[in-house]
């Protein structure tokens, strides 16, 4: 996680757009058509310099539209993103959910969630299937209570913030 942050701060320092945020000066991601135009190489791998390409040029060409991909049923929209080079089951539901907005989406790969569940709920190692039965009663908002979980793992353990 530490190195892919530090990918990412380069990739934004040398080809990110300035926006500013609250008065702030910040750099955004670059734009997928200077993602596709660039010769990123950042520190990346060759084989993920190809890969992040081909997710800009997925962007491009409505792949990665997030309306279309929310007026999907969420397995659909899933297996499409699935269909990008480099983008894997936890990929793709963190960009249905957090990239696309998509408001109710169990993150069935997303195991920090799993241990906070099982924590929050007081279980002793559940199953998938019974964290996505849990899960249901969430609906229609299953994407923003993860998020809101994840975020109170995080803040209550730092188990992220800590690596960097």
């Amino acid at each position: 996680m530490t190195q892919a942050a530090a990918v990412k701060a380069r990739i934004m320092a040398r080809h990110g757009t300035v926006v500013e945020v609250a008065g702030e000066q910040l750099r955004a991601f670059p734009a997928p058509q200077e993602l596709a135009a660039t010769a990123v190489a950042e520190g990346l791998p060759e084989v993920k310099v190809g890969r992040l390409r081909e997710v800009a040029d997925a962007a491009i060409g409505g792949v990665l539209d997030a309306a279309e991909l929310r007026a999907l049923p969420v397995e659909e929209a899933l297996a499409r993103l699935r269909t990008v080079p480099g983008v894997g089951p936890f990929s793709a539901e963190l960009i249905l959910v957090r990239g696309a907005a998509h408001p109710d989406v169990f993150p069935s790969a997303e195991r920090r969630l799993h241990a906070e569940m099982s924590h929050a709920y007081e279980l002793s190692d559940p199953t998938l299937e019974q964290l996505a039965a849990l899960a249901e009663k969430w609906r229609p908002y299953r994407s923003w209570v993860s998020l809101l979980m994840r975020s109170d793992r995080e803040r209550r353990t730092g188990e992220i913030s800590r690596r960097r």
